[in-house]
């Protein structure tokens, strides 16, 4: 997996490594499983990317931004002993901003963090998902005790309703709030109040949106999105 994505809040996307295993109710539907199950691959098997795959982020010349492990989890237990390689690759290339986003912040320490991490690469974004309240109370705080220059929020699949004010209004928040519904047939609907509640959150804090997609089977649609939600399109990376 290289440099085309389908990913809208990204211009690229870089696999190092795919399969992941569930933690959690926002992997019950998991795109990731879906397409990797449709290519013929055992999605409950972390499998490192050839090298050309592995390296690929250095060959990219023009800047561009780069979500990390589409198909996983860049903070999996498996993955331990080819991230410090991950990591390098990151380093060597500045001229590209990296999303990672994790449904492991706890994991994020100084065994998984590069030993010059410092209190953060200018060229790195930390993220997690939150698919619920129960996602958001225990993986914010664990976010925002991260050292590191950006950080953002994936509220995607969105689950139910989203109170993060006290997140919002603390050190370590996020910059970006990325909101979607769930894809696919099993689609678990969304609701345009959470939408709503979400943003009128993130801009009573001057944080940034990216309202992704509704719910169904056919991912990216506005459905019954309304125009003005569908309009918010800012991506993470965009202070930089």
């Amino acid at each position: 997996m290289g440099r085309k994505t389908g990913v809208q809040w990204a211009d690229a996307s870089w696999g190092p490594w795919r399969g992941c295993t569930k933690v959690s109710e926002g992997c019950r539907s998991c795109y990731a499983e879906r397409n990797m199950t449709r290519y013929g691959h055992d999605f409950s098997v972390v499998t490192k990317a050839n090298t050309g795959t592995f390296r690929s982020p250095l060959h990219w010349k023009e800047g561009l931004r780069v979500f990390v492990c589409p198909w996983g989890d860049f903070f999996h237990a498996v993955a331990d002993g080819w991230r410090d390689e991950a990591w390098a690759v990151i380093e060597q290339s500045p001229q590209h901003t990296f999303l990672i986003l994790t449904k492991r912040p706890e994991r994020i320490n100084v065994n998984t963090l590069p030993a010059s991490w410092g209190r953060g690469w200018p060229h790195v974004w930390l993220g997690v998902t939150a698919e619920n309240q129960q996602a958001a109370d225990h993986r914010l705080p664990l976010l925002a005790a991260v050292s590191t220059v950006h950080r953002f929020l994936s509220a995607e699949p969105l689950l139910g309703p989203l109170d993060i004010r006290n997140a919002l209004g603390n050190y370590g928040a996020p910059e970006c709030v990325i909101i979607g519904g769930e894809s696919g047939p099993r689609a678990r609907p969304m609701e345009v109040n959470w939408l709503y509640s979400i943003t009128d959150q993130c801009d009573a804090a001057g944080v940034g949106v990216f309202v992704k997609q509704d719910s169904g089977a056919r991912p990216g649609q506005q459905g019954s999105i309304p125009a003005d939600l569908w309009r918010r399109k800012e991506r993470p990376g965009a202070s930089r």
